[in-house]
C-alpha cells in the first residue's frame, strides 16, 4: 500500500480494526469518505459487500 495507517498490520496485511484484509476507504476504515478511491478499490469493497449480504442471508 502507498499510504499510512496506524491500524495496518503490514506483517498479516491486514486491518487490525476491522480484523480482515486490508482495502482501504472499506466501511469502517478510518479513510473511508476521505480519499479518493480507484476502480479497483471500489470493486473489491462491492465484492466484500456482496459476500457479507450472502453469508447473512445463508
Amino acid at each position: 500500500m502507498t499510504f499510512h495507517c496506524k491500524n495496518y498490520d503490514i506483517s498479516n496485511d491486514s486491518c487490525k480494526r476491522l480484523h480482515g484484509e486490508c482495502i482501504p476507504g472499506r466501511r469502517g476504515c478510518v479513510l473511508e469518505g476521505r480519499v479518493a478511491l480507484s476502480e479497483e478499490l471500489e470493486q473489491r469493497i462491492a465484492e466484500l459487500d456482496l459476500k457479507k449480504e450472502q453469508e447473512e442471508t445463508a
